[in-house]
């Protein structure tokens, strides 16, 4: 190879017949040397999708605020210039190492990863002491747009996002997230009825809650998000009002005997799914802030609620959306306004706006 280029200790592989080559880079270096399309081309002439500028300042955070534990994967990389390898050895273990000379005149293309890069190039600015740590870079020989565009598209076909329980499940930093696996493991009913790795539950499943739904519901109930800090009170009133709450749902504590089968309850019940959960949640932050002293008490108006989904008059518009429940925000307030009224406890303006547009009519009258 002529003239100046860049030199890199590689990793030489082979997939579908052509060579790869595995790199590390330091993460200063990294925002120099790798490029992506510009924006402003049409999305037939790049090889990726745009940048979402807003899940950047995300990504540099988690480095910024992890420098010790962080963990990024590797960037896809073609290069469009002269590349050559040559290996440590003709023969034997050693001739997939080497060095991989790039040409300077080369264009380095990010196929997968520009968020990454982005966020790698904040992350440095805040913290220049990890700008000498690396990042693997899996490099392929430029075929021209299609190829590349058809690489980004074969990188990216088969990517699953883990679900919201999942990462909730394996997420030790937030301590929100361990609150709830803490309220899981000890409530009996949680403990034994609550899917741990799906967000939602097959009609053939014994469980009866998601861990996401829990997470969702005992933040309404502590009135903490993801960053704050979960105090020892936080989790006693935790335990002490979902144990308080499974006492006053005769139905749950059914599935808890094998009485009734748990799709049985999502069929036939509102209480049954998320959107009950978290309106009870709701329910019950408001109840211990008006009855801090009593409010288990209160719970016993969950009895006289008439759950079933049979009860058109009641839930359609406010659990029942064409027939099918639904958890949005109103859906929440709304089934949480029922809950309210059999509690005893007054509606917040703002739970009143959303009664009077979606269900004007006394729900106290209704509930039971």
């Amino acid at each position: 190879m002529s003239g100046n280029c860049l030199d890199f200790t590689a990793i030489r592989g082979v997939q579908a017949g052509s060579a790869y080559y595995v790199i590390m880079v330091p993460l200063k270096v990294v925002p120099t040397l790798f490029k992506f399309d510009d924006e402003s081309m049409p999305s037939a002439l790049r090889a990726q999708r745009t940048l979402n500028r807003a899940r950047v300042p995300e990504i540099a955070n988690y480095i910024t605020r992890n420098p010790s534990e962080y963990i990024l994967s590797a960037l896809c990389a073609s290069v469009d210039g002269e590349i050559a390898f040559e290996p440590v050895a003709r023969e034997g273990h050693l001739r997939g190492i080497g060095r991989l000379r790039v040409s300077m005149d080369a264009t380095i293309l990010i196929n997968d990863g520009q968020h990454r890069r982005a966020a790698i190039e904040e992350a440095v600015r805040e913290r220049p002491l990890i700008g000498d740590e690396t990042i693997p870079v899996v490099v392929f020989a430029d075929r021209g747009l299609q190829r590349c565009q058809q690489m980004f598209a074969d990188l990216n076909i088969h990517a699953v996002r883990p679900t919201r329980s999942i990462k909730l499940l394996y997420n030790h930093r937030d301590a929100l997230a361990g609150l709830t696996r803490h309220v899981v493991g000890t409530v009996p009913l949680f403990r034994d009825f609550t899917c741990m790795e799906s967000s939602s539950i097959s009609n053939r499943s014994l469980k009866l809650f998601t861990l996401s739904s829990i997470h969702q519901a005992t933040a309404e109930l502590v009135g903490k998000t993801r960053n704050g800090a979960i105090e020892e009170a936080d989790r006693r009133i935790a335990i002490r009002f979902w144990t308080a709450v499974i006492e006053n749902m005769p139905d749950w504590r059914r599935v808890g005997s094998r009485e009734v089968s748990s799709a049985e309850l999502r069929r036939d019940y509102i209480h049954a799914h998320g959107v009950a959960m978290q309106a009870i949640a709701a329910s019950g932050n408001r109840l211990l802030a008006e009855v801090p002293d009593g409010w288990e008490e209160r719970l016993a108006g969950l009895r006289r609620i008439d759950w079933s989904r049979a009860n058109r008059a009641l839930w359609d518009g406010r659990a029942l959306v064409a027939g099918k429940v639904n958890r949005s925000r109103n859906n929440v307030v709304l089934v949480g306004n029922v809950i309210s009224a059999a509690l005893g406890i007054p509606l917040s303006a703002e739970a009143r706006r959303i009664e009077d547009l979606h269900a004007p009519y006394d729900v106290s009258r209704r509930a039971g």
